[in-house]
């Protein structure tokens, strides 16, 4: 598939989305522009919430500080990254309170910026999703009145072997965490369309692990650290060397931050 065909199918994806969006709920014009508002320009503390979609493969959080501490070295110094993770847990597992109190998890001043996965099956059901919006809800707020911004980590789809994979998923995937940035007033990570993106041009290509297909393989992590940094730091990865001390081909590596840049720069003009 050319850059041009896939590019158009994922303003398709996100048309549909925000067509779901716009069916199921109602309400100002401004209410729609939620996700898209002014973001830390450099945030150095950061926490990570989530399951073992992000402490897979040395952990999501270490791949994205190595590519802050590359290209931006005006604050490599200062950074201070957490990861707080639960296997197989949905966002209302974690103890939000607990994570943004400083000095629990090591961090002695209030994080700048939070950055919450759900589930990957937590969008897939009328209860679960409600939930899912309601938790995401109350735990921005929580994070807003900590002092640091929130956004939410947009989770793939499955692919076979898994037994629930099926065509059209991220389309559920992504209306739901569109959604609920709207109502959470958070800007969403979009790490699904990334991977979305990516088997549309290369379907081989695997970005998760062969034995159960919901796991990101090491590709995976470091398509989702692309994408996570450019959503957070905006610029451009052309310049980063970083490859996970050479575990990933140069040209693989390339490819993927390819992949991300074209994703984020398309999902911030929606």
């Amino acid at each position: 598939m050319t850059l041009g065909r896939g590019l158009q199918h994922l303003g398709r994806l996100l048309l549909c989305a925000l067509l779901t969006v716009t069916a199921s709920t109602h309400g100002s014009d401004e209410d729609s522009k939620a996700g898209q508002g002014p973001k830390p320009a450099s945030p150095t503390r950061v926490l990570f919430v989530g399951n073992s979609y992000l402490y897979y493969n040395d952990s999501l959080h270490n791949h994205v500080k190595r590519m802050v501490e590359e290209l931006r070295p005006d604050i490599a110094d200062h950074l201070k990254y957490k990861s707080a993770t639960i296997g197989g847990a949905r966002l209302s597992h974690h103890n939000i309170d607990w994570l943004l109190t400083p000095g629990q998890i090591g961090v002695a001043e209030p994080f700048e910026l939070v950055v919450m996965q759900g589930g990957s099956a937590e969008v897939l059901s009328d209860d679960a999703r409600s939930r899912f919006y309601a938790t995401a809800s109350t735990y921005a707020d929580k994070v807003r009145e900590s002092g640091a911004e929130p956004m939410l980590y947009m989770t793939h789809a499955y692919v076979p072997p898994h037994r629930r994979a099926r065509p059209g998923m991220i389309d559920e995937v992504a209306a739901a965490y569109l959604e609920a940035g709207k109502q959470a007033e958070a800007r969403v990570v979009p790490v699904g369309l990334s991977f979305d993106e990516s088997y549309r041009r290369r379907p081989e290509f695997n970005l998760h692990m062969s034995f159960d297909g919901t796991h990101p393989n090491i590709r995976g992590t470091y398509l989702a650290a692309c994408t996570v940094y450019l959503s957070l730091y905006g610029g451009s990865l052309e310049a980063l060397s970083y490859d996970y001390f050479g575990e990933l081909p140069p040209e693989e590596a390339a490819y993927l931050r390819s992949v991300a840049t074209a994703v984020v720069d398309d999902f911030a003009g929606h």
